[in-house]
């Protein structure tokens, strides 16, 4: 699903990743961890083409995003990846069903088709009847849920997810964690999370620790 070969990234003098391979195989959880520092996020954000790498090649379901163009990146980005962060990123002006929608609405699915889909998704998370509140009306929990179902939307082939519980108090923490796991059980959503949460680390198939921009190994 995911194979990233001899990813280099520099900032300026400052070496942040020092020739990373990772793959992912389609169904698979795997949780990135290591220090502040150690270039996790770098390495989410260039394997999921949020960031491109200086040197090395990136798989995703066997497209060498690497080599597609800006416009071809960003009509496969929409369609293929999902992405979850530490904060949510939901449009204030806009419910959370419309914001749950938006990635459909700029793939230019049927409306309709796009919304039911996004109703069976808030189901499932259990937030449907949230559906018409904005943002600053549902809590932390919901709008991080919100955020799930959205990144879920376009029924990605791959999910990305930087510390998408860092924000959120334990229970609700819990709870995310929880829906992760179910969401690789049922609907064999493939995940790679960058996280501190020893928690959520735990629920992975397989953890990758990262240091001084390279991984030391998988468990």
């Amino acid at each position: 699903m995911l194979k990233a070969s001899n990813i280099e990234k520099s900032y300026g003098q400052l070496p942040v990743l020092k020739g990373v391979d990772i793959w992912v195989k389609k169904g698979e959880m795997v949780a990135i961890v290591g220090a502040s520092g150690a270039g996790k996020s770098t390495l989410l954000h260039i394997s999921g083409t949020l960031d491109k790498a200086d040197k090395g090649e990136v798989f995703i379901d066997d497209t060498p995003v690497h080599s597609l163009s800006d416009q071809q990146l960003s009509a496969f980005r929409n369609a293929r990846i999902g992405f979850i962060f530490q904060f949510h990123n939901l449009l204030p002006e806009f419910t959370g069903l419309e914001n749950v929608c938006m990635p459909g609405w700029i793939a230019g699915k049927p409306k309709q088709q796009v919304e039911a889909r996004a109703i069976e998704l808030l189901t499932l998370l259990g937030v449907k009847d949230r559906a018409h509140h904005k943002p600053s009306e549902l809590s932390g929990g919901e709008q991080q849920r919100m955020a799930v179902a959205r990144a879920l939307i376009n029924e990605p082939a791959i999910v990305f997810a930087d510390e998408p519980s860092g924000n959120l108090d334990s229970h609700n923490a819990d709870e995310l964690h929880k829906l992760f796991h179910q969401l690789k059980t049922d609907l064999g959503q493939t995940f790679v999370i960058v996280t501190h949460n020893s928690s959520l680390a735990a629920l992975a198939d397989r953890t990758l620790e990262m240091k001084d921009g390279q991984i030391l190994g998988g468990l």
